[in-house]
């Protein structure tokens, strides 16, 4: 089994390089043919025509198409991101002081999807074809068409606007600094609550369909039938036997939604105001800071690739079918 393991661990591996130097050259050339220039806001017409001319040739690459990108993919190799055109420091730097607060918040979101899709899941399918039952599916299929922002906008209305409960932005209070220990943690959880529903609620929805779905099917296994018949506990029966046998196929779309959510909460951060990956992505995006966009990108593609490698290898080590699918 372990070289079984080993052989899916450089199959996948070796797949991901691949995707990975695909996004790299193909990010690259985006940026390459993307007009505008990122030393058009430093411009101002009260330079002289050739200092406008120094500071352009400052900002364009002073190789040939080629040779700028073979010093690019040597740079990444190296771990050399380049130097942000707006933070005027290394990528990496820049990059680091905005993603523990991503991996963070994206940790929290995916703990509490899982939670909640199971336990909306259960309820489902103890309670098949019961009113409660098609409330939940019809909810979570309302919820999933909803579009994040439009959730985020609903919550920030009845709830900062109407109710005045919770923060529409931001991490802390202007007060924070003055508030005792358990009032400042207090003060982070208000304003996280807003950004996790809305950053939580469709991988609720999606993972709710997948486990409502597997677990209806176990449930109709004969050796759960056999177990009943056995006298064995329905608790028991449920947490040792239905909800291990139906979480496999759950996780390859969890490693995906991880990935997802650890890349960027591009939306809910900027919606909320919140300092993470997604928001420091659409600020380079819009101020044309190509070093911090190719870094920030990078850094979303890893992260992606990395859970999807880790749940295919976690997925083959539980269930030896997919292990031989993988092989083949």
């Amino acid at each position: 089994m372990n070289k079984e393991i080993l052989r899916i661990l450089l199959k996948r591996l070796a797949g991901s390089v691949i995707v990975l130097f695909l996004i790299i050259t193909f990010l690259f050339l985006l940026i390459r043919i993307s007009p505008g220039n990122p030393a058009d806001k430093y411009i101002s017409p009260k330079l002289s025509p050739e200092l406008v001319k120094k500071l352009e040739k400052s900002y364009s690459p002073q190789h040939s198409l080629l040779g700028f990108y073979e010093n690019f993919a040597v740079n990444i190799l190296k771990g050399d991101l380049g130097i942000s055109y707006n933070y005027k420091m290394p990528v990496t730097e820049v990059i680091s002081n905005y993603l523990p607060f991503t991996i963070c918040f994206a940790s929290i979101s995916f703990v509490i999807q899982i939670i909640f899709s199971f336990w909306l899941a259960l309820i489902a399918v103890k309670r098949k074809n019961s009113g409660t039952d098609k409330f939940i599916s019809l909810s979570s299929l309302i919820v999933y068409s909803t579009p994040s922002f439009v959730i985020g906008v609903l919550l920030i209305f009845f709830f900062t606007d109407m109710i005045r409960i919770f923060p529409s932005s931001g991490l802390r209070s202007f007060d924070y600094d003055s508030l005792s220990f358990f009032g400042q943690i207090l003060d982070y959880l208000k304003h996280l609550i807003l950004p996790l529903i809305t950053l939580s609620a469709a991988g609720i929805a999606v993972f709710y369909k997948y486990l409502r779905e597997n677990l209806e099917d176990v449930y109709n296994q004969t050796f759960i039938t056999n177990l009943r018949a056995y006298g064995v506990p329905e608790k028991e029966i449920t947490f040792k036997h239905v909800i291990p046998n139906a979480v496999g196929p759950l996780i390859s779309i969890a490693g995906v939604e991880l990935g997802t959510l650890l890349s960027g909460t591009l939306i809910t951060e900027v919606i909320f105001g919140l300092p993470g990956m997604g928001r420091l992505t659409i600020d380079a995006i819009l101020s044309r800071d190509y070093p911090l966009v190719i870094g920030c990108t990078l850094v979303a593609a890893i992260l992606i690739i990395v859970s999807n490698f880790l749940a295919d290898v976690i997925k083959a080590m539980i269930d030896k079918r997919v292990l031989k699918e993988i092989l083949n």
